[in-house]
């Protein structure tokens, strides 16, 4: 039995214009986009439609699982806690970022992570879940037991996207030793002393295991067929390293030397929304905006806030002189979809999935009214 919804007076949301018109979803597949006031169905009042979001890089799900210090929340329902709250922001399709390689401070281990992972792999074999749940693997490659952690995902065929990460002072993010020393310094609670000792040993285990660890992680990564991220480039040099890698997504540039050098290699860039929004990177870094004016922008994250992925979307073309509505919404659908393999989605055509959501706009804030996955509503 062939199952048709047919979404009316609607501001359709395409590839490179806005249609005022229907939407034919039939059997989880957009059948059909008719200009005009002809069809009768469910009337969507003038909102927007839009793709449904996909999300490349949430570090969201750790915080439901050890919400804090020492506490350890049941993984299938941090799982579903996370779930809901991208899936009400409109994100239908989301890789989740778990990390892969520990210091000594972590309050997570290895073993944490592998059963998370389990969670979303249970999880998604009994459809409890609304959003569409892959996997990110965030490598901190300085990291001793980095190869040990990944190992774990071994034939593991959620995992869709690796990044190449190193967080030791003096190294890319942190290349200024008093923005480390403000974030770090201060989150560990360290004595002056203390933190010089924890620089130490961070520099000096880089030095040994980041260079190794990158290239067996990246040849492991190509020849499974996993998309491979750079991550917080600063320099030409390190956008260099990561496209003898195999690389194909810049993820946080931190300059826009490094910004430039990665779109010319036609590597998808990919920033923070909470950049966007706040109009400037928590780290002091390159800002978003100026990126996307340059032309230097293609992919938007969510990183740490869910919600501010669908803000972005409707925020920039304000914020950006030449940004429209439609290419701000591909940064988050259709760019991060195709950077994936995912071709199935992300856009608003005949034969793409429908991964749909239904947006009204109040006082410039975006108000998510519907979600639907693959025709099915799932918020």
């Amino acid at each position: 039995m062939t199952a048709e919804t047919v979404l009316t007076n609607a501001r359709i949301v395409l590839a490179d214009e806005i249609v005022e018109g229907s939407l034919v979803l039939r059997d989880g597949f957009i059948a059909g986009i008719d200009a005009g006031t002809g069809r009768t169905g469910e009337d969507m009042g003038g909102d927007y439609i839009i793709p449904g979001l996909v999300e490349l890089h949430t570090d969201h799900l750790e915080g439901h699982y050890a919400p804090r210090p020492k506490v350890r929340w049941n993984p299938i329902a941090a799982v579903l806690a996370h779930d809901a709250q991208v899936a009400t922001a409109g994100i239908t399709t989301v890789l989740d970022a778990l990390r892969v390689g520990m210091d000594e401070d972590a309050d997570l281990t290895s073993d944490d992570i592998r059963k998370l992972a389990d969670a979303i792999e249970d999880s998604v074999a009994q459809d409890r879940l609304r959003a569409d749940h892959f996997l990110h693997l965030r490598c901190e490659v300085s990291a001793p037991d980095c190869l040990q952690a990944f190992a774990n995902f071994d034939g593991d065929e959620r995992v869709k996207l690796a990044s190449l990460m190193d967080h030791a002072p003096g190294q890319r993010q942190f290349v200024n030793l008093e923005t480390y020393a403000y974030y770090y310094q201060r989150k560990l609670k360290l004595t002056d002393r203390d933190f010089k000792l924890f620089c130490e040993k961070r520099m000096s285990e880089s030095a040994k295991n980041s260079g190794p660890n990158r290239v067996a992680i990246s040849a492991a990564c190509n020849g499974r067929g996993i998309v491979l991220a750079s991550h917080d480039d600063a320099t030409s040099g390190h956008v260099d390293e990561a496209i003898e890698q195999g690389v194909r997504v810049a993820e946080f540039p931190t300059t826009q030397e490094a910004a430039k050098a990665s779109k010319e290699a036609g590597l998808g860039v990919l920033m923070g929304a909470p950049n966007v929004m706040r109009g400037a990177s928590h780290s002091g870094n390159v800002s978003a905006r100026t990126l996307a004016a340059d032309g230097l922008l293609d992919i938007l994250s969510s990183d740490y806030i869910p919600f501010s992925l669908i803000q972005s979307a409707f925020f920039l073309g304000d914020v950006v002189e030449g940004i429209s509505l439609p290419q701000a919404v591909a940064m988050v659908s259709k760019n991060p979809a195709e950077a994936i393999g995912l071709s199935d989605r992300g856009v608003i055509e005949p034969g793409r999935r429908a991964d749909l959501v239904r947006v009204r706009v109040d006082d410039h804030v975006p108000v998510v009214r519907t979600v639907w996955r693959q025709g099915r509503r799932v918020a």
